[in-house]
Order: structure tokens, then C-alpha cells, then sequence
């Protein structure tokens, strides 16, 4: 977003509906649109007045990626999208290690750890949390099995130094895994296999004589008990950068003002022979605030955030879709008020 036009550091709109990037610091960062703080606004909340003003719009959209802006929310609904997508949105992950046999020199606890962190495509609501206590069976378990052992290629020339050429299985990957269906899983998951999400991840790295031989277990479960079964790489958001200029920026000016920022930020276009800085793209700032550095830019640039226009930046482990991941982070947002709604209620009762 940008504006050519005259602006006041501190009017009432600039103070509730963005965060203003000074030199040295950042201010009007808290949100005040709450009841009975501005004498004769109402600011009380309209279910009407939200669903006009909230907006979801993707802009990039891949197997693993997506970004979408989210505009008329608060930053607090933002944030709590945030952490649902990282910590509440259920996956399967491998969960228990049984080792056979492991020679390699990477050391049991290692290996388990190296397994648990690669991720397991497959469909998670088709599987029930397994209790502690709980007995593993087809609807609450996957199953797979790694046995690798490493030898001499016997086809290799004797100087060749290439481990993968002079040896057979001298690295262990995760498409090593093989899935052992259980009960009517292979029924079920026909036309999608369970399988890793990637192939070649690097488990372990073996010599000859060296072996590995485990079964590994996969459980459904939340990246708040751990991080293997978050969904997500990364889910972030920033707030859409604005960039206000007082007046033009001409000449020799625009081309620094232009410099200022990333590539894509500015444009110079020239009006009748004269060099002029134009905003084109915003949403591409860093806000590394550069521009504020120099004197003759002094009261003519500002630099303010959009308070309710969130960029989300969600990329998936593989796992489950990110558009996916959004609508299940919808749906657990709404569990969790019905939930309050039942506790109120269930107060209210016993008063």
C-alpha cells in the first residue's frame, strides 16, 4: 500500500489502525479498537460489520507452500492461527523404536531420534490417538521396517574412492523404510500408500559388515508434545509494510530514495524529462528502515504497517497440503470456543 499525499504522525486513524516505523523505535504497536476507549466511536463487536471487513486472499499456492493474506482480524486471532498450525494440528510420526540389530556407528538413541523426525505421509484422521496404555492395532498404528546391510560392490574397480560406488547400501535413506501393513490397511490406504514423505533423507551412513535392522511404530499426535509431529516447517506472519510519501521525490533524490529499498520496493519514472520515485510494490518491503537514515528524506517518507493485514506464510513438512493445514486449524480454533462457550455456560449454571 502506498499514498502520495500530505500525513500527520499522530492523527486518530494512524495511532488505531497502524504501527508507525520511526528511526529508532516502533510505536502505536498495541491494539486499542476495544469498547468505550474513543469517546463517540463505537467499537463494540458486530458479527455484520467483521464479515464485511474480513478478507482471505492466496496469493501463492504449491504442495508445500502457501501464502495468503488475512485482513480485518485482530492480532491476537493471527497469532492463535500461528500456533495452532505449529502445535495443534494432529500428524503421524514415528513414535517407538524397537531395534534387532544396529552396528552402524550412529547410536541407538540417535537413530530413533534421526527416525522420528522424518515425515510420514498419511492421512492422520484416518487413525485414533493411541492411550498410553493402549494396545497397538490398524487403527491406531502404522508399521514400517528398516533393514539395511552394507557391503562390497564387487563390480567396483579397486581404486575407486566413491562410497557410493565402491560399496552397496553405504547410506541409509528414508525410502530404506518399507510400510508393513496392518489388519485392513492396505485396503484402505490402496490408492495412497503409506510411505515417507521424502525418499532421500539421510538416516545413517554405513561401512561393510555394518547393518541395521529395526521396526518402527507411528502414533498420531501434536507438535506441543514434539516437534515431530508438527505439520509445519514454518508458519509466519508479518504485517503489510505501507510506505507514505509527502510531496515527489525527484532527481538525484529518487534515484537514492529507490536504493533505500529491496528491489521490486521502488520505481523511477520520468514526467516530462524529470526522474521521479514511485511505490509500486510495498508488500516486498523488509522495513529495514535504511530510508529514515538520511536527512533529505526527513519528513517526507513515513513508514507505518497495516494493523490488521497479516501476510501468512505457511510451509508444510509434506505430510498434509497447507491449504489443507488452514481449514484443520479453522477447525480446531472452533473446537476450542465451543469449548469456552461450554465452560461459561456450565458457570453460569452453577451460580
Amino acid at each position: 500500500m502506498a499514498t502520495n499525499k500530505n500525513f500527520k504522525h499522530n492523527d486518530l486513524n494512524t495511532l488505531r489502525s497502524r504501527v508507525i516505523v520511526e528511526r529508532d523505535r516502533v510505536t502505536s504497536t498495541a491494539s486499542t479498537d476495544f469498547p468505550h476507549n474513543y469517546p463517540g466511536v463505537d467499537l463494540s463487536w458486530d458479527i455484520e460489520k467483521f464479515k464485511e471487513n474480513f478478507k482471505l486472499k492466496i496469493n501463492r499456492l504449491s504442495k508445500t507452500e502457501m501464502e495468503f493474506d488475512m485482513i480485518g482480524i485482530d492480532a491476537a486471532i493471527a497469532n492463535a492461527f500461528r500456533r495452532i498450525l505449529i502445535a495443534e494440528v494432529p500428524t503421524m510420526a514415528i513414535s517407538n523404536v524397537f531395534v534387532m540389530n544396529n552396528t552402524s556407528v550412529v547410536v541407538d538413541e540417535v537413530l530413533a531420534h534421526r527416525l522420528g523426525l522424518v515425515p510420514i505421509l498419511a492421512d492422520p484422521t484416518k487413525f485414533d490417538f493411541k492411550e498410553k496404555d493402549e494396545t497397538s492395532t490398524d487403527l491406531n498404528t502404522i508399521v514400517f521396517r528398516l533393514n539395511v546391510k552394507c557391503k562390497r560392490n564387487p563390480q567396483a574397480s579397486p581404486t575407486e574412492t566413491d562410497p557410493q560406488k565402491k560399496y552397496i547400501h553405504s547410506t541409509v535413506y528414508s525410502g530404506d523404510l518399507i510400510w508393513d501393513p496392518k489388519g485392513d490397511q492396505a485396503e484402505r490406504f490402496k490408492d495412497c500408500p503409506i510411505k515417507p514423505v521424502h525418499d532421500d533423507i539421510v538416516i545413517a551412513k554405513l561401512r561393510p559388515g555394518q547393518e541395521i535392522d529395526v521396526e518402527v511404530h507411528c502414533e498420531k499426535g501434536l507438535g506441543q508434545d514434539h516437534a515431530k509431529w508438527s505439520p509445519v516447517a514454518t508458519a509466519t506472519y508479518r504485517l503489510l509494510p505501507e510506505i507514505l510519501i509527502n510531496g515527489e521525490i525527484t532527481g538525484n533524490d529518487a534515484v537514492k530514495f529507490q536504493s533505500c529499498f529491496p528491489k521490486g520496493v521502488v520505481d523511477i519514472v520520468e514526467e516530462r524529462g524529470v526522474k521521479k520515485a514511485v511505490v509500486v510494490n510495498p508488500r516486498k518491503d523488509t522495513v529495514s528502515r535504511e530510508v529514515l537514515r538520511h536527512p533529505e528524506f526527513e519528513d517526507k517518507v513515513k513508514l507505518t504497517r497495516v494493523r490488521d493485514h497479516f501476510i501468512f506464510t505457511i510451509e508444510s513438512v509434506g505430510s498434509i497440503e497447507p491449504q489443507d493445514l488452514l481449514v484443520q486449524a479453522v477447525q480446531v480454533l472452533l473446537e476450542k470456543c465451543e469449548q469456552v462457550k461450554l465452560a461459561l455456560q456450565e458457570t453460569l449454571q452453577s451460580e
